[in-house]
C-alpha cells in the first residue's frame, strides 16, 4: 500500500509522516484491496478558526470504489485521529455490506427502501446563476470554481447510494446503467434519499 502525504499551505514533518504510516497500517486489515492512500494536510490561517485550523483529508484508492474522509481540529494529530475514525467506520460499513445477512435481521436493500420515492421533476425550474458576468461578484471578489473529472462507469441506484456513503457526501453524480442518463442521488432530511435524472 502506497501512502502519499502532502501539505497545502503547510510543512509536513517527518514525525507526522511516521505517525500517519502507523495509523494507516490498520486499513489493510479492513480492506486488503487498497492500492494507495492520499493524505492531504492544510492549514487555515484565519484566526477566528483557530480551534479548527488544521485539516486532514484521507482518500483511499483500491480496486473497489474510492473511500474518503476529512476532519479539522486544533492540531494535525487530532484531525488525523478524527478522520481515521470516520474512515474506519466507512470501511467497516463497506465490509459489512459484502456479508450475506440471513433471517429476520436482514437489512432492507437501498433499492427497496428508495423504490417508493418520487423523482423530482425539473420542469419549470429556474436556471441558477453564479455571480456577475465574467465570473466576478462585485461584493465578494472573484468566484473560483473547483473542477474535478472522474471516470464514470454505469451503475445502478443501489451502487450509487453505496458509493455516496463511502465518500461521505450528501449527493453523488453517476450514469444510470438502466437508462444511460446522467443522474444524481442525494440525501434528504431524515433517512430519505432522492434521485434527479437529466433527459438529454
Amino acid at each position: 500500500m502506497d501512502i502519499v502525504v502532502k501539505g497545502r499551505h503547510t510543512e509536513i514533518s517527518e514525525r507526522f509522516r511516521e505517525h500517519v504510516a502507523e495509523k494507516l497500517a490498520k486499513i489493510e486489515k479492513l480492506d486488503s484491496k487498497v492500492i494507495s492512500v492520499d493524505v492531504e494536510c492544510s492549514t487555515e490561517r484565519n484566526p477566528r478558526q483557530a480551534d479548527q485550523c488544521e485539516r486532514v483529508e484521507l482518500t483511499i484508492y483500491s480496486r473497489g470504489p474510492v473511500v474518503r474522509a476529512e476532519a479539522a481540529a486544533q492540531d494535525c494529530y487530532a484531525a488525523l485521529d478524527v478522520a481515521m475514525g470516520k474512515l474506519e467506520s466507512r470501511l467497516r460499513k463497506a465490509q459489512d455490506r459484502r456479508k450475506v445477512h440471513h433471517g429476520k435481521k436482514t437489512p432492507t436493500s437501498v433499492a427497496a427502501a428508495t423504490a417508493a420515492l418520487d423523482v423530482p421533476s425539473l420542469n419549470g425550474s429556474a436556471p441558477l446563476s453564479a455571480g456577475e458576468e465574467g465570473g466576478e461578484d462585485l461584493d465578494h471578489g472573484p468566484v473560483f470554481i473547483r473542477e474535478k473529472q472522474h471516470d464514470a462507469r454505469p451503475m445502478d441506484l443501489d451502487q450509487a447510494l453505496y458509493e455516496m456513503e463511502l465518500v461521505g457526501h450528501d449527493f453523488y453524480l453517476f450514469v444510470d446503467a438502466a437508462t444511460s442518463q446522467p443522474s444524481v442521488v442525494y440525501r434528504r432530511r431524515g433517512y430519505d434519499y432522492g434521485v434527479i435524472r437529466l433527459s438529454v
